[in-house]
């Protein structure tokens, strides 16, 4: 007797596999790394590498004191970031660490994971085509 071959209905989900790189430079921005790790975990099929295939997205999250965020040379490195095309969530302004009130905090772990969900799913959208 030979085995029945499964439907496609009864076959599990293929489930794609994505890599996300976390960078973390000296901010005080990094205290929300576990946080936010913790958080990209959730999404099904991701894990965290430490390196990544260039052809690929690449989003950041600038995280600085007010004063270093307005200074002109951020504004030309940020430019040159998405002059790569890689994808900005941009920061926002709260009271900071150093007591600034402005312009410069890392954007909230949710806004993050939710941005990182929507560039995985329209690139793996953009493979299948």
């Amino acid at each position: 007797m030979e085995p029945k071959a499964q439907s496609p209905a009864a076959m599990p989900p293929v489930e794609r596999t994505f890599h996300v790189l976390v960078g973390v430079t000296g901010s005080v921005a990094a205290l929300k790394l576990p946080l936010l790790v913790s958080k990209l975990l959730d999404i099904p099929g991701t894990c965290v590498i430490r390196a990544w295939d260039l052809s690929k997205p690449l989003l950041f999250c600038p995280a600085m004191n007010t004063a270093m965020w307005e200074h002109p040379l951020t504004a030309r490195q940020v430019g040159q970031l998405k002059a790569f095309g890689y994808v900005e969530i941009p920061c926002v302004s709260k009271k900071l660490v150093c007591g600034d009130q402005g312009l410069g905090a890392m954007a909230e772990v949710e806004t993050i994971v939710a941005k990182v969900k929507d560039v995985l799913f329209q690139h793996a959208g953009s493979q299948q085509h």
